[in-house]
């Protein structure tokens, strides 16, 4: 038997780079793909195979599964990793960044899957990860478009779920908590950044200071906690349709079943606006 392969999106860094290091300890032939490839030089010296690729460009997207093929002649599991939030007022975030947010989280994801259920289909075997979050079932202010993207990858999943099951493909859903990564500095600037001197100036500072407080250790994981959920799920025998992942990856979700949406709303307002 040769060793199953696995592609992860992300890998510069974080979750990503965690995966990947898990999954070539547990026997995988790992391929790690970013479009910074200077900063997966740890992981090129580990063993993974590196290279550059762009969520947005089909071309790159298309000549490394052709690449991964080429090279190992399968591949069994897809970590869709790769994505970011850039934060701000529903009003004032142009919308060419809201629709550059839904290119990486939901329709290169959705891409890179297509590009590779053919040869999954073939091998009457596969595995579909998808990385969403606990952004998926709550919501904050100054975030409606990463969450929109988040709702969207696990309707997404869902749906493909049921109709890749009679061809032994299985897709799963991740969803992280609150994970120490640079998601949180990003999401933190962009929205300070993008209110910054007009009508949601105040309450996006103090949205970005929330967000700051809860990147903390004491209310957060560090992303070896979803590596780990997702090495889980790549290797059962049976995996489960979605796993929780990380601090408040359980609780978060929990909290929203059982609150009226008014008094979530009141919750959230007070601590993000």
């Amino acid at each position: 038997m040769t060793a199953p392969v696995a592609l992860v999106t992300g890998a510069s860094s974080g979750i990503g780079e965690h995966t990947a290091l898990r999954l070539k300890a547990a026997g995988f032939e790992v391929y790690g793909v970013a479009r910074r490839v200077e900063r997966m030089t740890p992981l090129a010296e580990r063993g993974v195979h590196v290279f550059g690729m762009d969520l947005t460009d089909e071309e790159s997207m298309s000549a490394g599964v052709e690449r991964i093929l080429r090279e190992q002649g399968r591949l069994d599991v897809l970590v869709n990793n790769a994505g970011y939030g850039a934060y701000g007022a529903v009003e004032e975030v142009p919308i060419e960044e809201a629709r550059r947010q839904f290119e990486v989280n939901l329709f290169g994801l959705a891409r890179l899957t297509q590009l590779v259920l053919p040869t999954m289909r073939a091998q009457g075997s596969g595995r579909v990860i998808n990385v969403s979050s606990i952004g998926a079932v709550i919501y904050e202010p100054f975030g409606a478009w990463y969450h929109a993207t988040k709702f969207a990858v696990d309707g997404f999943s869902d749906s493909l779920r049921v109709e890749l099951r009679r061809f032994g493909v299985d897709v799963v859903l991740v969803r992280p908590g609150t994970i120490r990564t640079e998601w949180n500095e990003i999401a933190r600037t962009s929205l300070v950044e993008t209110s910054s001197g007009g009508p949601y100036d105040r309450s996006a500072r103090k949205a970005a200071r929330t967000l700051a407080f809860f990147d903390r250790p004491a209310f957060s994981s560090g992303p070896e906690a979803v590596a780990s959920v997702i090495e889980r799920a790549a290797t059962a025998r049976r995996p489960r349709t979605r796993y929780a992942a990380g601090r408040g990856g359980l609780v978060m979700p929990a909290s929203r079943r059982l609150m009226p949406d008014r008094a979530f709303d009141a919750v959230i307002g007070r601590l993000f606006t």
